[in-house]
């Protein structure tokens, strides 16, 4: 049985001709900043995103903690949405390693905080306080491109208050694909999300399909006090131009596919709309959340992977479309649901295993 993996786009194998890349690629060693393919991938990244420097890191939340720690220091806060990747999925690293307090508020369904919110959490001048430094926004949030009147806003307050600020930008290449203007390439759409920012991750292993890597982009200041933390964290790679390559790659060939990722879960939300006891919301890039009625979650992700789909359920039904999925996956997957549905009437499955799935 072929599997329809929906787990997430970091599941992607890399392709045969990503392969014949990694083994073509010039190698050095990194901790000397001699890799070639290391640092011709760190020029490209940098060029694309508008900063002066890249540094490449093993993963996005290594390149989060990293840029974190680069702005602020001990008994330093930054403020961060209360589900944001960076506060909530990173292990509180930067509290942990670097002492720094996350100040996390509330934020909408789009993943907003509140302006009026953000102003009020930054400290006064005042040693009853930790200082704030920085504030860490996340694009795409949950699949959803964050409005580009946000982010200006949002980050127009931050320097106004002298914060800086940083972007989560894991999927920023999705964001840059779904919310470009007509005839506007990708590239140059991520240049105008990344302005915002003095500083932004970017992950290589996610849609663009890399099997590693993620880049912190910034000013030469920040990117080399972040080199200095990435080997105090263990970051410091050697021949890391095999990784590199890949993502070399990834940049050459898989950001424009990425619309196909998109239709597919356009596909995949349309098809699952119209089944009774399921709530779709809508999929702008390549990620769709699926509530299930009646606790029927856990029973049906079992059905699922017993005819070879899988998904996650920790926050709803997530399921996420990526290279490796094609539209004769999404239909085998939404033949699956459908049957699943058909053949067990409401209140056949389990309800107290009821929760948040």
């Amino acid at each position: 049985m072929k599997i329809v993996d929906l787990r997430s786009d970091t599941v992607t194998q890399p392709t045969a001709a990503m392969r014949a890349a990694m083994m073509a690629a010039p190698l050095g060693d990194d901790v000397f900043g001699d890799d070639p393919t290391v640092n011709a991938l760190q020029d490209r990244i940098a060029a694309i995103t508008g900063k002066e420097a890249a540094l490449f890191m093993p993963s996005g939340t290594q390149s989060n903690l990293c840029g974190i720690l680069a702005h602020c220091g001990r008994g330093d806060e930054y403020i961060v949405g209360q589900l944001a990747h960076t506060y909530r999925y990173e292990g509180g690293g930067a509290a942990v390693f670097g002492s720094v307090q996350p100040q996390p508020l509330v934020q909408d369904a789009a993943g907003c905080m509140a302006l009026s919110d953000i102003a009020a959490a930054i400290k006064p001048d005042d040693p009853h306080f930790a200082r704030t430094r920085l504030l860490c926004l996340e694009n795409t949030w949950n699949g959803h491109v964050m409005p580009d009147d946000y982010l200006r806003d949002a980050t127009e307050l931050a320097r106004a208050h002298g914060l800086a600020t940083h972007l989560d930008g894991a999927r920023v290449f999705n964001a840059a694909v779904a919310s470009a203007a007509m005839g506007q390439g990708a590239t140059d759409r991520l240049r105008e999300i990344a302005d915002h920012f003095d500083s932004l991750s970017v992950c290589f292993s996610k849609g663009l399909g890399a099997p590693v890597g993620s880049a912190l982009c910034g000013s030469r200041e920040l990117i080399q006090s972040a080199r200095r933390i990435r080997k105090m964290a263990g970051g410091g790679l050697r021949q890391a131009g095999l990784l590199a390559a890949c993502a070399l790659h990834a940049l050459d060939h898989h950001v424009d596919r990425l619309a196909d990722d998109h239709a597919n879960a356009r596909r995949l939300a349309e098809g699952l709309s119209g089944i009774e006891g399921l709530t779709v919301k809508s999929a702008q890039t390549n990620i769709v959340f699926v509530d299930v009625a009646d606790g029927r979650g856990p029973g049906l992700l079992d059905f699922l992977k017993a005819n070879g789909v899988l998904a996650t359920g920790l926050i709803g039904l997530r399921f996420v479309t990526h290279l490796d999925v094609d539209a004769a996956g999404i239909d085998h997957a939404l033949a699956c649901v459908h049957r699943f549905f058909a053949e067990a009437p409401t209140g056949e499955t389990n309800a107290s295993r009821s929760g948040p799935y």
